[in-house]
Order: structure tokens, then C-alpha cells, then sequence
């Protein structure tokens, strides 16, 4: 097998996925596709001998793609809350199939908060856009000054587009997934704060 046909073999396979993030995402099944055709282009354009787990690749690379679609200026005004946060099922019409996308795309969300943001920017990034904290909020819950959390909000959005990467262990991921969930669907957004402010200070010390 050639590498050329390797790579779209590989690309194939887990494509099916691709839209399903794609979609939970952005909310759009047009914009879905545009973005899983940008990704197969991308895809054509990596140096894929150098990927270890194609499929989490291409993954990480669709959740990054849509994310930065949904906090671009022409789309931000249609949302009140971060995309990536997950939805309340509604009593009695869960689909299986759906509520098993909807938690899969909200892991690799969160999984690229971690992987690619700092504490410090994670935390503002998280408050100001999944809960549309106000600056001055942001600044007396994190203990920083306001004009900090914004600067930090916008590095916070530019990272999301870069490839750097922080490795994440199980325990974060569960941690961080449990207090998003809890804060998002429960309102118990002070258990989120405790975890936020106290990653932010051990990174400080």
C-alpha cells in the first residue's frame, strides 16, 4: 500500500467521526463539512510518518478548526454560551446515538482546553467565554488584575490555533469534564472556580 493511499484510507476510516465533532460543535451539518474537507486538506499536507494516532490527530485538529469558527467575529453574537460546553438532555427524547456524539465532541473539547491553553488562560478563556464573565468578575475570581484577564482571554484564542501541545493525564481530564459539567447543567459554577483559581496558583509558586 502506498502512503498516498494509507493516508486516505486513514482519513476515511475515521471521517464519519470528523463530522460528528464538526457538528456537535458548530451546530451547522453545511459548516460541518467545509470544515472536515478543510481538514482532509490539511491531512494531505502532513508529514503523516511523523503521527503516531492518526485518528486523535485528525480529531484534535476538526475540535480546534470548529472552535475557532464558533468564536470567529461573524458567528460570536449567535452565541450566549461556549459551544463546547455540553447540553442539557431533555427528558424523555434522548437519543442514544446523539447524547454519545454530544459527549464525545465535548471530550475533545475539553481535552484541546487542556492540551493547548495554560492554567492562566484557560481560566479566563473558560469564565469569559463558556460563562460570559464580565473582565472585572474574571479579575477578583482568579485574583488578577481585569486588564491581565483580558490580555490573557486573547492569547487564550490565539493558542487554540497553534499545534503546541501540554500532555494531559486522566485525572485532569475527568477533573476539568466534572466541574465544566457540573457548572454548565447543575449552576454550580463555584466548584469551577476553586479548580480554576487553584490550578492557576500552583503554577504561580
Amino acid at each position: 500500500m502506498s502512503t498516498s493511499t494509507a493516508g486516505v484510507d486513514e482519513f476515511v476510516q475515521v471521517r464519519p467521526r470528523l463530522l460528528r465533532i464538526a457538528r456537535r460543535i458548530v451546530g451547522n451539518p453545511h459548516e460541518a463539512e467545509e470544515l472536515v474537507q478543510e481538514v482532509w486538506l490539511r491531512w494531505q499536507r502532513t508529514d503523516r510518518s511523523a503521527v503516531a494516532d492518526p485518528g486523535a490527530f485528525l480529531a484534535t485538529t476538526v475540535c480546534r478548526l470548529a472552535i475557532n469558527l464558533v468564536q470567529s467575529a461573524r458567528r460570536r453574537h449567535e452565541f450566549s454560551v461556549g459551544p463546547w460546553l455540553p447540553e442539557e438532555s431533555v427528558a424523555g427524547g434522548v437519543d442514544p446515538q446523539s447524547l454519545a456524539e454530544q459527549q464525545e465532541a465535548f471530550d475533545d473539547a475539553v481535552r484541546l482546553l487542556l492540551e493547548r491553553l495554560s492554567p492562566a488562560e484557560r481560566a479566563t478563556y473558560v469564565l469569559r467565554e463558556g460563562f460570559e464573565y464580565p473582565y472585572r468578575q474574571i479579575a477578583e475570581t482568579l485574583r488578577i488584575g481585569a486588564p491581565n484577564a483580558r490580555q490573557l482571554v486573547k492569547r487564550a484564542r490565539d493558542r487554540l490555533s497553534s499545534d503546541r501541545c501540554h500532555p494531559v493525564s486522566p485525572a485532569a481530564h475527568r477533573r476539568f469534564r466534572h466541574a465544566l459539567v457540573s457548572a454548565s447543567r447543575a449552576g454550580e459554577l463555584a466548584d469551577l472556580e476553586h479548580l480554576l483559581a487553584a490550578d492557576l496558583a500552583r503554577t504561580a509558586c
